[in-house]
């Protein structure tokens, strides 16, 4: 099991979350920092930002659920309100009152989910490699192929056409390791999992509204090279407390494939 997630909350229904907490490191330095990893990943896609922001304040990491060691709920589908609920559900075991969240992806989906029912919990949040828009109708349909694939043919089959397109194009060449990690990591998701949180991000609605409302501060980041969300789709609203980054040389795994680039932008806004 590749995770960093060596803690776990035990829901009342006998699921788990599991989670990293840097806290005896990080308690008293900055702000709650809660990093979300994308779909069929783990806390480990965070592993190599740790070094720089563990000592920025405290870091929590969960697995979300149905991936890394976290369980799978039995439902059919996993909304992003189901996933930022456990986030809260995560910051009241943990005596959270507030926290900054970063997510990646599918994680910055639930952050939208988050700011939007639960903004009197954030100080400030930050969107990687994600998007406030909807699915279009084509990705809908890929949605769809994918819950098809990865009920057919199993998730290690779905995985194996997943992972190259979020690195950058040079980087399956100069990183087959990270790759091979990726991979890894994405073969331990639940296949109920997958195909439930698949199911929430087909449905999620545009929350651009979130995005334009908002008075806290908010980081956007997208990579110069990402296949799967452009920039352009990342960075949606222009406003004063709104700061867009493009990590240049990344695609969708910058925390990966630029991990110091993607550090100092998360550094610098946290320490604003």
């Amino acid at each position: 099991m590749i995770t960093i997630a060596d803690k776990k909350m035990h829901g009342e229904d006998g699921s788990i979350i599991a989670y990293y907490d840097n806290e005896k490191i990080g308690k008293d330095v900055g702000p709650t920092v809660i990093l979300l990893h994308g779909y069929c990943g783990s806390s480990a896609y965070w592993e190599h930002l740790l070094p720089v922001l563990k000592y920025a304040g405290r870091v929590i990491i969960p697995d979300l659920r149905g991936h890394g060691a976290s369980s799978a709920p039995d439902a059919e589908v996993y909304a992003m309100e189901d996933f930022a609920g456990d986030v809260i559900r995560l910051m009241d075991h943990l005596y959270v009152r507030q926290a900054v969240l970063i997510g990646h992806s599918l994680g910055g989906y639930i952050t939208l989910a988050a700011a939007e029912q639960y903004a009197e919990r954030l100080n400030g949040f930050s969107l990687v490699h994600s998007t406030a828009y909807p699915d279009s109708e084509e990705a809908k349909a890929g949605r769809d192929r994918a819950v098809e694939t990865i009920e057919n043919e199993g998730v290690a089959a779905f995985v194996e056409g997943l992972v190259p397109k979020l690195f950058a194009p040079e980087h399956l060449e100069t990183m087959p390791e990270h790759v091979e990690q990726v991979k890894e990591i994405g073969r331990q998701t639940s296949k109920h999992g997958a195909a439930a949180t698949a199911r929430g991000m087909k449905a999620r609605p545009d929350r651009n509204d979130v995005l334009k409302e908002t008075l806290l501060p908010v980081l956007l980041v997208a990579g110069g090279k990402d296949g799967v969300i452009a920039p352009e789709r990342t960075f949606s609203v222009d406003k004063p407390n709104v700061t867009s980054a493009l990590l240049a040389r990344a695609g969708h795994l910058g925390m990966i494939e630029t991990p110091d680039e993607e550090a100092a932008q998360l550094l610098q806004f946290l320490q604003s």
